[in-house]
Parts: C-alpha cells; sequence; structure tokens
C-alpha cells in the first residue's frame, strides 16, 4: 500500500510540474515593466521586458505623460498626463487610461478646474484611488476604474497624499500633514471607504510615500527622521510598532514599491506580474 501511494505522489507531482511549467514561461513571456522616460524631450511613457529588452514608446504627444499604474489584470495602464490652457488653470493633471499597448487612451478625471495623480488600482482592477487638489488643498479620491463614482475618503483641511491599496483592498494607507506643524508629515491608514483613520507614525520629521507588504501586516515608507536628515527607506507594522530603517546610506533613498513574490497563476491573458524597486535620487 505504501509503494502505490509513493507511486501515486511521484504522478502527481509530474503533472503539476508539466502544467506550471508553460504557465511560468508564459508569466515570464508577459511580464513587462512600465516606465517614465524624456529621452524625446518631453515625458512618455514606455514599456519593457523584464530583462530591458524591446522597449516601446506607449504615448506621443507634446504633454508630459507620467505617474504609470498597472492594472491588476495586467490589461490597461492608468497614468496622468499635464494639461496646459485648459479652463481656470494653467495647467492641470488628468489621470487617462490605455490599453497596454497604447491604444485607446481615455480621460477619467474630467476636471480642468482640479490637479489629479498618483492613480493606484484596487486588487480587483474595479477602482482607482488617487490624489485631487482643488483650492490648493490635497485629497485623497476614488472612483471607478471607468472614471464614475467619485468619492472624496479624506475630507480634511490638511494636505493627504499618495493613496496605496492593501492586498485584500479594504483599506488604503495615505500620509498626511493633518497633526503635524510646518513641513511634518505622518503615515495614516483608513478603510477603503474613508473610515476609521489610524495614525502609525508620530514624529517631528517627514513620512511619506507609504507602499503595503504583499501579505497586509508592514507598510514600507520614505522618512527623513535620522539627524543627518537625507531620505531612507522605513518599515512599520501595521499597527504602528517596530519602525527600522532598511537603507541606512547616506545619500537618498525614496519610491519605495513592495512586489510580491509569490508565483500568481491565471488563465492565459490575464497573467501578471507587480515589480517592486527603490530608486536612488540626487541631493
Amino acid at each position: 500500500m505504501q509503494r502505490r501511494d509513493s507511486l501515486v505522489y511521484f504522478i502527481l507531482a509530474i503533472v503539476i510540474v508539466l502544467v506550471l511549467t508553460p504557465l511560468i514561461a508564459c508569466i515570464e513571456a508577459q511580464a513587462q515593466i512600465a516606465f517614465v522616460s524624456d529621452r524625446d524631450w518631453n515625458l512618455e511613457i514606455y514599456v519593457m521586458e523584464a530583462d530591458g529588452g524591446n522597449q516601446q514608446k506607449l504615448t506621443n504627444n507634446p504633454l508630459d505623460e507620467s505617474d504609470p499604474s498597472w492594472s491588476p489584470d495586467g490589461k490597461r495602464i492608468a497614468f496622468v498626463i499635464t494639461r496646459a490652457g485648459e479652463g481656470a488653470r494653467d495647467e492641470n493633471r488628468q489621470i487617462f487610461v490605455m490599453d497596454a499597448d497604447g491604444g485607446n487612451p481615455r480621460n477619467l478625471s474630467n476636471d480642468p478646474f482640479s490637479d489629479e495623480s498618483d492613480p493606484s488600482w484596487s486588487p480587483d482592477g474595479k477602482r482607482i484611488a488617487f490624489n485631487s487638489v482643488k483650492g490648493g488643498n490635497y485629497e485623497i479620491l476614488v472612483m471607478d476604474a471607468n472614471g464614475g463614482n467619485k468619492q472624496n475618503l479624506t475630507n480634511n483641511a490638511k494636505h493627504d497624499q499618495n493613496p496605496s491599496w492593501s492586498p485584500d483592498g479594504k483599506r488604503i494607507a495615505f500620509d498626511s500633514f493633518r497633526n503635524g506643524a510646518g513641513a511634518n508629515r505622518d503615515i495614516y491608514v483608513m478603510d477603503a471607504d474613508g473610515k476609521n483613520e489610524q495614525r502609525l507614525t508620530q514624529n517631528p520629521f517627514k513620512d511619506w510615500n507609504p507602499s503595503w507588504s504583499p501579505n497586509g501586516q508592514q507598510i514600507i515608507f520614505v522618512s527623513n527622521r535620522e539627524d543627518d536628515g537625507n531620505r531612507e527607506i522605513y518599515v512599520i507594522n501595521i499597527n504602528g510598532d517596530n519602525p527600522r530603517n532598511l537603507t541606512n546610506h547616506p545619500d537618498d533613498d525614496t519610491v519605495p514599491a513592495w512586489s510580491n513574490p509569490v508565483l500568481l497563476v491565471a488563465p492565459t491573458g490575464k497573467i501578471f506580474t507587480t515589480w517592486g524597486w527603490l530608486k536612488r535620487v540626487d541631493r
């Protein structure tokens, strides 16, 4: 009986390998990275393969495009276009979405009187959180993926910026000036409907740009809390405990994004990979 069970397990292992290997190859073949470049004298959205090959420009107009954000299914990219001379503002940013090949771009914001940026897709791909500025005040808004049903989640007199969805889509992390004087900034979390706000960091320096861990238990962010004043990447538990410096470098480290290393298996055409990176910037 034991020998027969071992044979069954062996056959099952072979079947799993045969099934998963094409999927893994498909994931690697379809993995792409979106990025922004000014190589053509203005900011445009590009994509490339994971090894840097096959670089392609997705946008092509004299306006600046930035802030690319992949939809969870990998079929669309939300991004920002900076437009000039539209209505009450000399310059304003609007959130657009396009197909993954650059086709079918469409304006989701459609508001010349606001300045909107930093789109962030919900894990189910049905909603997009973003920054919106009206009257000089930043707020966190959310809208349906087609641009409808905009809702202000923060409604606060202080600046609220840089939304980041939790992996389960139930909460949004962001940074805010609301409880600090001058240039102080802290990390907060709230429910996806804007309720139950919780402050995670409390110090006299800046904490900003939060990004969730894949298991939803930690958040990484940027801070200048060290004595030298340079920017470092920190991590903190979601209850606000145990903040610690991850980079400890004399130059600036910023723009953190946490990738999910877990193999994602999905039907062909719906396979996607999320990429995380730290960018060092010159001061």
